[in-house]
C-alpha cells in the first residue's frame, strides 16, 4: 500500500537527513522502524504525511507512493484526505478541550455529521475509558489516556494508514501493553495499515509482521519480524541482549562499536 523509493531528506536546503531510504508496508499489515534517537525515524514519517514543509524539509530525490499515487509532492491536508494520518510523539493533544471536543477535530476531513458521530462512538468502542472521560478537558487526563486520545483522535479521519510515531513513550508498562493490544486490535478489526516507529524494539516486533532499522539516515537491516528477533546484532543493540542471554548495560548498549557485518 505504502512505497518509499530511495528517498532523501534535506532540511535548510543543507542538511542531508534521510541517505535513499526505501521501504515498504503491506496493506493490512503492521510495519515497524526501528531506530536510535536521530536516526531519521521521524523524518521519514513526516515525509509521508507531508508535514516537512513545515520545518524547511523536502523530499529531494526519490518518491512516495500510496496504492500507485504519488504523494509525496502534496500538502500535509492532501495527504490525510487520501487517507494517511500521522500520530505523533509526546501526545499532542489540545489541552483546553474536551475529550470529545478533540476527538471532533481529528474529524475535520469529515462532512458528515452523522459519520462524525459514529466515529466517536467507534472511538469510545475500542478505548472505553475515553467514554467516561468524554467532558474531561484534555490536560487533565492521564499519560496514558492522552496516548489513546490522540490514537482515537487519528482514526476519526476514517485512516487507510495509520503513522504512529513513539507511542510507548513516557508510559507505565502495562499502559503500553495495554495500547498495543489496541493497535493490534484496530489492525484486525479495522484491517487499518500501520507504521510503527518504535524504540521499544521488544514490543514492537512482538505485534508487527515486518520490519526495518535505520540508522544516521539509511536502511541498515530488513526482513521478518521473526527474523529480526533472532538477528544478533538485534539482540545486542536494541533488545539488550547478548549472544549468550545476558543482558547489557544500557551505556554499552548506547556506546557500541557497531560489527563490520551489520551493514553487509
Amino acid at each position: 500500500m505504502l512505497t518509499l523509493n530511495n528517498i532523501e531528506v534535506i532540511y535548510d536546503g543543507v542538511i542531508l537527513v534521510l541517505k535513499g531510504v526505501s521501504l515498504n508496508v503491506r496493506e493490512g499489515g503492521i510495519t515497524t522502524l526501528l531506530g536510535a534517537n536521530g536516526a531519521g525515524k521521524t523524518t521519514t514519517l513526516k515525509a509521508i504525511s507531508g508535514l516537512l514543509r513545515t520545518e524547511r524539509g523536502e523530499v529531494t530525490k526519490g518518491s512516495i507512493e500510496l496504492s500507485g499515487e504519488r504523494i509525496d509532492r502534496l500538502p500535509a491536508h492532501a495527504v490525510v484526505r487520501r487517507g494517511v494520518v500521522q500520530v505523533f510523539e509526546g501526545r499532542r493533544v489540545f489541552e483546553h478541550l474536551t475529550t470529545e471536543e478533540n476527538l471532533i477535530a481529528g474529524a475535520h476531513v469529515q462532512a458528515d455529521r452523522e459519520r462524525v458521530r459514529q466515529g466517536i462512538d467507534r472511538v469510545f468502542e475500542y478505548f472505553p475509558r475515553l467514554a467516561e472521560r468524554r467532558m474531561v478537558q484534555a490536560g487533565y487526563l492521564s499519560g496514558g489516556e492522552q496516548q489513546m486520545l490522540v490514537i482515537g483522535r487519528g482514526l476519526m479521519a476514517a485512516p487507510h494508514v495509520m503513522l504512529l510515531d513513539e507511542p510507548s513513550l513516557g508510559l507505565a508498562p502495562m499502559l503500553v501493553e495495554e495500547i498495543f493490544a489496541i493497535v493490534q486490535r484496530l489492525n484486525r478489526q479495522e484491517k487499518l495499515t500501520v507504521l510503527l516507529v518504535e524504540q521499544n524494539a521488544t514490543l514492537a516486533l512482538t505485534i508487527a509482521e515486518h520490519g526495518y532499522v535505520i540508522e544516521n539516515g539509511r536502511i541498515v537491516l530488513e526482513g521478518t519480524a521473526e527474523m529480526l528477533r533472532s538477528n544478533a546484532d538485534i539482540k545486542e543493540f536494541y533488545l539488550g541482549l547478548t549472544e549468550v542471554g545476558a543482558r547489557k548495560s544500557y551505556r554499552d548498549v548506547k556506546h557500541y562499536k557497531r560489527r563490520k557485518r551489520w551493514l553487509s
